[in-house]
């Protein structure tokens, strides 16, 4: 299949053409952003009409953490649902069948039962720091139940909890937990300071998976048949949790994160600062079912993403001195 992966320059759309480029079996069509804006309707249409496609892996999406969520709610919401929007029914209106759209666990209430089902969704209340970005994801999800229904589409969902991994986001304001610790830390070591303050109480939980995990997981799913993948879902509740099972309190994380950046100083809390939800764990029975588990250790990915972190820094300050 001609596949085209929307977001390839992204932490996740990068992992997934890596997966479909070792894999050999499909071709992978990107588009870079200066080429093909996602958010300018006309643009993805003409794009859609004039290449020749089999699949769609939607993986770009606008991004960050709580600071740029509570910043910037009306790009989070407008930007992720113009690119849900125009991507699927671009890809409906060129008659492709096949797509692969990639959420976030946020899309569920902020206090479900936990570990999190599918069915969970829309039944409570959304984390209020993030909650215009989960509105564009469940309306993604939403979307594509709607064109299988509608129109017969093979259109799949995969909900993946908190990523992690090389080709992370660590700009200040736009960071994740895991790569705003790693900058933190490592600046802390560079700089010789005694200590490194956590937002928050330190006490919520959460899951993590590798990217590239998440890369093996969509190539599993691009592998099933629809029949296949029909028996495992309902045209109601079509998308699948993707994830590890396991999860950790931040104030642990950032204990494993200091060791790893060689930083000996004190760790400290500001409960003053806003936590987020407090647990937040897939259940991961409906994949696991299917015969898939994430295998990276989670130590040895996040030594891996520190390593990727001090080469970028490494390489970024060569470039700034030649």
């Amino acid at each position: 299949m001609r596949i085209f992966v929307a977001g390839h320059r992204g932490m996740v759309g990068s992992a997934v053409a890596r997966a479909l480029a070792l894999d050999g079996t499909h071709e992978v069509i990107t588009v870079p952003r200066d080429r093909l804006d996602l958010t300018d309707q006309r643009a993805v249409a003409h794009f859609f009409a004039c290449e020749p496609i089999d699949a769609v892996i939607l993986a770009a999406a606008r991004v960050g953490g709580i600071m740029a969520n509570a910043k910037a709610p009306a790009s989070f919401l407008y930007d992720n649902l113009a690119i849900a929007a125009n991507v699927i029914h671009a890809a409906h209106e060129a008659d492709i069948n096949r797509l692969i759209q990639l959420g976030s666990s946020c899309i569920y209430p902020r206090d479900a039962a936990q570990p999190i089902r599918e069915e969970a969704l829309m039944t409570g209340a959304l984390e209020p720091t993030n909650a215009p970005y989960a509105l564009a994801k469940i309306t993604a999800i939403k979307l594509c139940e709607s064109y299988n229904i509608q129109y017969g589409r093979d259109y799949r969902s995969l909900m993946p909890t908190n990523l992690y991994g090389p080709g992370d986001n660590f700009h200040p304001e736009k960071a994740h937990v895991i790569p705003a610790l790693i900058q933190r830390f490592d600046a802390a070591v560079r700089n010789g300071a005694r200590h490194v303050t956590l937002w928050g109480t330190g006490t919520p939980r959460r899951e993590f998976l590798h990217v590239d995990d998440l890369a093996a997981a969509v190539m599993f799913i691009i592998g099933m048949s629809a029949e296949d993948y029909a028996r495992q879902t309902d045209p109601a509740c079509s998308h699948i949790n993707v994830g590890t099972g396991k999860d950790i309190s931040i104030l642990a994380l950032a204990r494993t994160i200091a060791r790893l950046t060689g930083f000996e100083g004190v760790i400290l809390t500001d409960p003053e600062k806003p936590d987020g939800t407090p647990r937040k764990c897939l259940d991961i029975s409906r994949m696991t079912s299917m015969g898939w588990r994430a295998s990276k250790d989670f130590e040895e990915g996040l030594a891996q993403t520190v390593l990727w972190y001090r080469q970028m820094q490494a390489r970024g300050a060569r470039l700034r001195a030649s």
